[in-house]
């Protein structure tokens, strides 16, 4: 079985277009933008006025600006940059609203300090959206204990892990955060896909 089925990623990407839509944000940057998935249904959205997309793996970078240019091309609002979110140099700063789909699983754990620093407090979005998987309902698809949906995967939260990681880096970095699920709630596993909702205060 395809533990990252079509449909929940597709259900995915148009929940965080859609709450992204309804944070009132005109600049938004993809924070692991991979093959562009989200970045597609925002260039349809003529109410964003800058979108940038930010991703480490060239290959992923070129499928993005590919697909893009198909459906928009020439489009002056639109960005793609090469790199990785932890580097808090690059030019990130001054955005309404940012999103981190389904990217920071693939963050060895011990750097996960640099993403605060970067992300939290660098770049500094008004307003962030990251999504990730959770670990408690990895039984429903088969998985075995301590197996990840992905090999590239460096971790997954449980809902416990990931509400504690959020709220302390909200806290630490001034933000409040507020928790959702995507996908089937389970009622003892709980959703599929994990969210997060971060306002800068």
């Amino acid at each position: 079985m395809d533990t990252q089925s079509s449909s929940l990623h597709e259900e995915r990407l148009d929940r965080v277009a859609d709450l992204i839509r309804r944070s009132g944000a005109k600049s938004v940057v993809d924070l692991g933008c991979g093959s562009g998935s989200l970045l597609r249904r925002l260039v349809r959205e003529p109410v964003y006025t800058r979108i940038t997309g930010l991703e480490q793996s060239g290959v992923s970078l070129r499928q993005a600006r590919t697909m893009l240019d198909d459906i928009a091309p020439g489009e002056p609002r639109l960005s793609l940059l090469q790199g990785s979110y932890l580097d808090s140099d690059l030019e990130l700063s001054g955005f309404d609203a940012a999103a981190m789909v389904e990217t920071i699983e693939h963050v060895y754990p011990g750097r996960l300090s640099e993403v605060q620093r970067a992300v939290f407090e660098h770049y500094r979005p008004g307003w962030l959206v990251m999504t990730t998987p959770n670990a408690e309902y990895n039984p429903l698809y088969g998985l075995r204990p301590g197996e990840f949906r992905d090999p590239d995967h460096r971790f997954e939260w449980n809902r416990d892990k990931f509400r504690k990681w959020c709220t302390t880096t909200a806290k630490q970095s001034g933000y409040q955060v507020r928790f959702s699920g995507i996908g089937e709630d389970d009622p003892e596993c709980g959703p599929p896909t994990q969210v997060a909702v971060f306002t800068r205060l």
